[in-house]
């Protein structure tokens, strides 16, 4: 079997027994960087190999780890921090052990993502989790143009380096007042969380420079909004041309009417009288 284990984010002591026991029992360790995971593995007595499977390695790597897991040994993956497969390396080997019939379970545990959300002070009902930006330009423009209409509440990973530029790239898309939450240093020792708007993070990191991994929590775009400019869509047509649209959609004269009502946010009635003044 694979397993794929979290590992604290920050705090040693966020470490589970089952995780653990886990890491003790099977018959090798493959680690994102091993000189990292080599401190955790030592404060908690665990001598179990190790081997590197990394975002460089990871695709030749399988084919060695796949081969052990076929012989009959069990195979456990840990990243620097947090659960394998989120935004770590972990995603491809699992798809593998599918199309070999190799079992698959995680040891659940710590996540940034996760972590941050809950105590973001953000909506967490519905959520799309981002990860990095992609370092394209066309896909990162793409991608924030979506985020930028999405109502879910966004979360994005930044390293601090970074943080300032996105922070302007976000304001770009999806506007300076909407609401974010900046998490940095997770479960460590200086753990803040600051909720403000995407203009007031600007405003603050122009005072300070940025420290640590950020989680950035964004509020999604609000119901209401995305219902406005639907309005203003529709309001860019004459009326006539309304009607005509869903006349050509086989809608009866009152059908469509109807729906051009639901459309503007107005009523039937009104909808009658701006046609027969056209």
């Amino acid at each position: 079997m694979l397993y794929l284990v979290a590992t604290p984010i920050g705090n040693m002591e966020d470490m589970t027994f089952r995780a653990i026991d886990t890491l003790k029992k099977v018959d090798l360790i493959a680690c994102e960087d091993t000189r990292t995971s080599r401190k955790l593995l030592d404060h908690f007595d665990i001598k179990t190999p190790v081997t590197s499977y990394h975002e460089f390695n990871k695709i030749d790597k399988a084919d060695y780890l796949l081969g052990r897991l076929a012989a009959g040994d069990e195979v456990a993956v840990i990243t620097d921090a947090g659960l394998p497969g989120i935004s770590d390396p972990g995603e491809e080997l699992v798809a593998f052990c599918y199309e070999r019939g190799i079992e698959v379970t995680t040891i659940p545990g710590a996540c940034a993502a996760v972590t941050a959300i809950t105590m973001s002070g953000q909506s967490s009902r519905r959520f799309s989790f981002e990860a990095f930006l992609p370092k394209d330009k066309k896909e990162r423009a793409r991608v924030l143009g979506e985020m930028a209409q999405d109502t879910r509440t966004l979360i994005v990973y930044e390293a601090p380096h970074h943080l300032k530029k996105t922070l302007v790239e976000l304001r770009e898309a999806l506007g300076g007042e909407r609401g974010i939450t900046l998490c940095r240093e997770l479960t460590k020792k200086f753990e803040e969380k600051d909720k403000t708007t995407i203009d007031g993070a600007i405003e603050e990191y122009e005072e300070r420079e940025p420290r640590g991994e950020y989680v950035l929590v964004i509020e999604g775009k609000s119901k209401e909004a995305v219902i406005q400019e639907k309005q203003q869509a529709w309001e860019e047509l004459s009326m006539q041309e309304h009607l005509q649209h869903y006349l050509d959609q086989g809608l009866d004269k009152k059908a469509a009417m109807k729906e051009m009502a639901k459309d503007r946010g107005v009523s039937k009635r009104d909808i009658y009288a701006a046609l027969l003044e056209e």
